[in-house]
This record gives structure tokens, sequence and C-alpha cells, in this order.
């Protein structure tokens, strides 16, 4: 019988990591990640294992609306009612998990950054300390603190918003609902201040 406890090891790697992507293991195409139904699965080359997403919302009239199913590890967009489109997602992991309850866009920002999560970096960018909480880790002499990025971020309740990012097929966030790019632009195209979401267990 094939040894599986690299895939598990692997699988705890993914596991511990933030908001952010920069857990090397997250971009290896050799790290394994748990699957539907308990099934390992290994990253395909280049993207990630999506075959849930789609959006068919740009010709469709009516008031937009959006259901976070956290167990479904999915996001549904409505318009006046209709479903147009659903994103496959990630949300916090144990220990950040993404509340449950009845929220409205408050923020947009395309170009957004996290205050609390990143790397420090010296005066020429280069990456000294990586995956950083500001809160816990002490800032090297002559460093600076630099925000994971957060591409497309729609604010929902304190620091959790929607946003592009890294999605392994497990809840993997500090608390954040991660997208893939072309749903994350999607989405944040087609909300506005407001907009009613709705997260779900």
């Amino acid at each position: 019988m094939k040894n599986i406890f690299p895939a598990f090891a692997s699988l705890a790697l993914v596991c511990l990591s933030g908001c952010s992507s920069y857990d090397p293991a997250l971009n290896d195409q050799n790290t394994l990640y748990l699957g539907a139904g308990g099934s390992i699965v290994s990253k395909p080359s280049g993207t990630t294992l999506d075959t849930v997403s789609y959006w068919d919302g740009d010709h469709v009239q009516g008031a937009p609306s959006i259901v976070i199913h956290l167990g479904e590890q999915a996001a549904y967009f409505y318009k006046g009612g209709e479903l147009v489109g659903i994103s496959s997602i990630s949300t916090g992991r144990e220990g950040f998990e993404t509340p449950p309850g009845q929220f409205k866009i408050i923020q947009k920002d395309k170009d957004h950054r996290s205050n609390l999560y990143g790397d420090y970096v010296d005066a020429q960018g280069n990456v000294i300390v990586q995956n950083v909480d500001v809160t816990k880790d002490p800032k090297p002499a002559g460093t600076v603190f630099e925000g994971a990025p957060m591409p497309y971020f729609m604010r929902i309740h304190g620091g959790v918003g929607m946003h592009q990012g890294f999605l392994p097929g497990v809840p993997d966030s500090h608390g954040c609902i991660r997208m893939p790019k072309q749903m994350a632009e999607a989405f944040f195209a087609n909300v506005a201040l407001g907009t009613p979401v709705t997260v779900t267990p």
C-alpha cells in the first residue's frame, strides 16, 4: 500500500496558512489537498481546481445580493432574485472562522492590502520575514511592513471581506472569503455599497 503520510503532512501545512498565499506549500505543485468525500487531490499545473465557478450576469438587471455558504465553500450571486453566478471560495480556517450573519458591502477597494498580515521587507523590497502578524511578530530593525495583497476587496464586517486569493479546496483564511480572480472581478464590478450579503453555516 502506498504511504500517504506525506499527503497528510502537506494537508496540515495547508490548514496552518493564513489569508495570504505566501506559504511555499500552497504554491508547490507537489502539495496535496483534501478534496470532496475525503479524496486526496493535487493542484493542477498553473491553476486551482475549480469545477464550480461561473458568471452569467452581465446582461441581467435587478438588485444584487450575495449568499456565502460556508459548508459548501461557495458564494452565490443574485440579481433581482435570479442566480447569475457561483464562485468557489475559501473561508476562515479553525480559530479564524468567517462569521455567519446578515451583512452589507461597506467598502470596495480594488487594490486593498492587509494591515495585519504580510511580510517585513527591507529598503530594497526584499522579504526579510514572511507571513507575519503585526500584532504578534516583532519587526526587525531596518524593515517595514508590507501588507498581503487582497485585490478586489469587498468588506462586509470588521476585517472580513471577499477578495481574490488562493483556494486550496479547504477553509484556509484568517476569516476573509477568497475567490478566484475572475469571480472576484465579476462580484466587485456588480456590487455597490449596501449590497446585502448573507453568510450561512
